[in-house]
């Protein structure tokens, strides 16, 4: 069944066929659970980073990542003429400093807990774990960059330590197991 009088279901696009709506686009990809990161950074004179709900991986060998960003992001064009980056993966415990590095115009460091990593990245205090990586690629996608990057060092993780921060459906949520049985 198709509905063509709904105009929060589709709009046409320029080339006439039919197109998502923005709205319903988000909303469906919101059923999709994931985690939050940091990508963070170093230009020589200050730390960079912000927050980030599109990563995972792309391959184990070599290890590679990837992560999304808006092409309108003021921090990623400073992180990419580094070539390199951090992601630090963040617990539960951490969601005030997601929303803090969601923020655009802050101090986003203002009051966190940081040190550099060996290859010159800043690693958030506390988090689940953390990569050191350097930018192998990046693709445009519509209104994204698509960054891949080489993972160099993994941080030590405390599995133990607490749980991810977890978005879904477009609030932070928590996982109700830890144990990882199957019911």
């Amino acid at each position: 069944m198709t509905n063509t009088d709904s105009p929060t279901r589709q709009r046409r696009s320029p080339s006439g066929t039919t197109a998502l709506d923005p709205r319903t686009f988000r909303d469906a990809l919101g059923l999709y659970a994931s985690g939050i990161t940091v990508i963070a950074g170093h230009d020589g004179d200050e730390p960079l980073g912000f927050t980030c709900q599109s990563f995972y991986s792309v391959s184990t060998d070599p290890p590679l990542i990837s992560f999304g960003v808006m092409v309108t992001s003021s921090t990623y064009p400073r992180i990419r003429e580094t070539g390199k980056f951090s992601v630090n993966v963040l617990s539960k415990a951490q969601r005030p400093i997601s929303n803090q590095f969601a923020r655009s115009g802050t101090d986003k460091w203002a009051g966190i807990a940081w040190r550099m990593s060996d290859g010159q990245n800043p690693i958030i205090d506390g988090t689940l774990t953390w990569l050191d990586c350097e930018i192998v690629a990046e693709h445009q996608a519509g209104d994204h960059h698509i960054v891949i990057g080489q993972v160099l060092t993994i941080g030590p993780s405390d599995r133990l330590i607490d749980e991810p921060l977890v978005y879904f459906r477009g609030n932070y949520r928590h996982l109700n197991d830890l144990s990882g049985a199957a019911e």
